[in-house]
């Protein structure tokens, strides 16, 4: 009998034993952290709701959101809780994207804005408040969340190209390339124009003042495809962990399901870039502290990546608005500040470990 010849690396994958499951300490530390994550999300929840310009008793927190008109129960659902409720959206979108950004490539120092997204967004804003004569958040926040889409999937398709398809390091340097493009564009255009320079730079320190519900309804859905796009590929993601060529053979579409989390990426990087402007440091610091606590697995990486983002985001929009009374910092100053001297002492501690392929 004649014996077919049989490819090495799908016999060495049919013959692998199956991966024993986490161990109960494993699960119930990944269990406890998500719970930690959720307590730190509804404090900052709180807090941001009870902390302006004025202080405000959580008792009449919790009147205002049950219906209540009295003391400040307007300003609460008027204005705190709108900007809240955009904070949540942002937070969750550049903690998961930056999850799955770092998955994609494979580049601990990814982060969104590595496939050029906020770039586009940023050339977006200042053409059309240059071109078109904008004034309004409202009026170009669309014009940003199309030009991070633009500028994502032209990163991909550059990246794309050529033999093996989109490589993580075709595709970082793809994005670093489409980056320095944009940004010269955007130094151009408000450079050439004062009035353009003006409305710009309030945008691009990141902020979520002055938004109201209506912004965030409108960016809802964009978060929550991204969102369950991101989830849904976890379990693909730890199969790119291994290689390429490995999780092909272990039958994973690498490049489907690259182009998949470029897709998640772009949606949830760009609403958050067309709300609050582009915020630093969430994307690239909040997955390395979590999964020093969850470990590399992506089903428990990514959800909880993305609760470490909402709760840094609200707490960093608190903190501005606590250290710079009456006025505020902006909460994309305050994430650098803090995210900064954070993403030293992982890489003085070693903490930042390469995804290896």
């Amino acid at each position: 009998m004649t014996l077919k010849p049989v490819d090495a690396g799908v016999a060495v994958a049919a013959h692998r034993p199956a991966p024993p499951p986490p161990a109960p300490r494993r699960i119930a530390t990944r269990a406890a952290v998500t719970a930690v994550l959720l307590t730190a999300v509804l404090a900052a929840v709180c807090a941001s709701l009870a902390i302006g310009t004025k202080a405000v008793p959580l008792s009449d927190v919790l009147t205002a959101i049950g219906g209540g008109t009295e003391g400040d129960a307007v300003v609460i659902r008027e204005l705190r809780m709108p900007r809240t409720f955009l904070g949540l959206l942002v937070g969750l979108s550049l903690g998961a994207a930056g999850a799955v950004a770092q998955d994609i490539t494979r580049n601990p120092l990814g982060d969104p804005g590595l496939i050029g997204i906020s770039a586009g967004g940023a050339f977006a804003v200042a053409a059309s408040i240059g071109a078109l004569g904008l004034t309004s958040p409202y009026e170009y926040i669309w014009f940003a969340f199309l030009g991070a889409a633009l500028a994502g999937m032209l990163a991909y398709a550059v990246g794309g190209t050529g033999y093996g398809g989109a490589t993580p390091a075709k595709l970082a340097l793809a994005g670093a390339a489409v980056t320095v493009l944009l940004d010269a564009g955007t130094n151009t255009l408000v450079l050439l124009d004062v009035r353009t320079l003006d409305q710009y730079r309030f945008w691009a320190v990141g902020s979520l003042a002055g938004r109201d519900a209506q912004l965030g309804l409108q960016l809802l859905p964009f978060v929550a495809v991204g969102l369950l796009l991101s989830i849904g590929l976890s379990g693909r993601l730890n199969a790119l962990a291994l290689g390429d060529d490995l999780a092909s053979s272990l039958g994973t579409k690498v490049r489907t399901t690259r182009a998949l989390g470029a897709v998640a990426v772009i949606l949830l990087a760009g609403a958050a870039v067309a709300a609050a402007g582009p915020v630093t440091f969430i994307g690239l610091v909040v997955p390395h502290v979590v999964r020093a606590f969850t470990g590399p697995d992506a089903r428990w990486l990514v959800p909880c990546s993305a609760l470490g983002g909402a709760a840094l985001m609200l707490t960093a929009d608190v903190v501005g608005r606590m250290v710079a009374r009456p006025g505020e910092l902006e909460a994309g100053v305050v994430t650098a500040l803090l995210g900064a001297p954070f993403l030293a002492f992982l890489v003085k501690r070693g903490k930042l470990k390469e995804h290896t392929g």
